[in-house]
């Protein structure tokens, strides 16, 4: 990230942010008809409040740049705004870190500080990727232990070996808004106190923004990842091939994480 860059961001910031207020996805029951509920998954562990969003199955290693924005330090609670529809089924809409009582006012992208920022338009976001149905986060500083328990773990496959039954295990001790295998769990790192929260993501594989909650005195008081924008979905010019969701009733794949 260097001075041309974010001089650039400074043109942008305020276009690439999100035409939905979030925050209603956790004080509203519907939206549009659809049902809302919110559910509590436990505190993610931020020690330097450097902000990694990613796959856990496929990209969560010690390669991952951070968001440039720097977050609180600390631990802080993870609930997810749940869509309850007849049409899709329980299906996780937006997850919320919040750091702050405050309410927000805008809803800013979260960014690494090296994407292409010429000819950004409001209908454009970077996201993360998704490749095996899940999303998660963590910090930078906790990512070399998830690469040494990786290393020393020896397992041929780290889904099938051993995040299968922590997740079939969280479904067994709290089963509303999840399918039988799992859909959340909070991690702790192993040898460690660290959280790494991982959820469903919203409609399968695909490209999904985060956004950073700024309140109306321009501090960060929550951070959003959103999986779905229902009346997007709902509406009549939304386009369905705004989500892939061909593996939306898949569990995870067997992905392993990946390695330097």
């Amino acid at each position: 990230m260097d001075d041309n860059w974010m001089q650039k961001y400074a043109e942008v910031k305020n276009i690439l942010v999100c035409p939905t207020d979030l925050e209603t996805y956790f004080t509203s029951n519907e939206i549009v008809d659809q049902k809302l509920e919110t559910m509590e998954i436990g505190n993610v562990s931020l020690p330097s409040g450097k902000v990694v969003v990613r796959d856990p199955l496929v990209s969560l290693n010690g390669n991952q740049s951070p968001y440039f924005i720097q977050a609180p330090k600390g631990d802080f609670p993870v609930t997810i705004a749940v869509v309850k529809s007849e049409d899709w089924g329980d299906r996780y809409a937006v997850v919320k870190v919040e750091f702050t009582k405050e309410k927000p006012v805008v809803y800013r992208e979260a960014l690494v500080g090296i994407e292409e920022l010429e000819d950004v338009t409001e209908d454009d976001f970077f996201g993360f990727g998704v490749d095996a149905g899940l999303g998660c986060i963590t910090d930078a500083e906790v990512l070399p232990f998830v690469d040494k328990f990786v290393d020393e773990s020896e397992l041929d496959n780290m889904y099938d070996d051993y995040f299968a039954e922590i997740f079939a295990q969280s479904y067994k001790d709290h089963p509303n808004n999840q399918r039988d295998a799992g859909d959340w769990i909070n991690w702790r790192v192993p040898n460690t106190n660290y959280q790494i929260p991982m959820f469903a993501s919203g409609f399968g594989d695909g490209t999904y923004p985060v956004y950073f909650g700024y309140d109306a005195n321009e501090n960060v008081c929550g951070l959003y990842i959103q999986f779905i924008d229902i009346e997007l979905a709902l509406s009549e010019e939304g386009d369905d091939e705004d989500y892939d969701d061909d593996d939306s009733d898949d569990q995870p794949e067997s992905f392993v994480f990946l390695k330097d």
